[in-house]
């Protein structure tokens, strides 16, 4: 199965992958959501890159240690 990956450099960037992988995996923001434990408007929220304190502090964090974050999405269904 193809994979897809790239750098994760910020919130917004981190968002595009959520999303991107919850589409392959069939899945609304709703089935997201419930798979989670957490609203849709959060699951939305992270989709859209919003700037949480968590997600600014993490980034920085990254920015002042040379830190990278690589994402990656298969494409394989490995919800049970």
């Amino acid at each position: 199965m193809p994979t897809y990956s790239g750098p994760v450099q910020d919130a917004e960037t981190l968002g595009q992958f959520v999303a991107q992988a919850r589409l392959l995996k069939g899945m609304s923001q709703r089935d997201l959501a419930a798979e989670m434990g957490v609203s849709q408007r959060y699951v939305w929220d992270l989709e859209s890159g919003e700037p949480t304190i968590w997600a600014r502090r993490l980034f920085a964090a990254m920015r002042a240690t040379g830190m990278t974050l690589t994402a990656t999405i298969g494409t394989d269904d490995t919800r049970g």
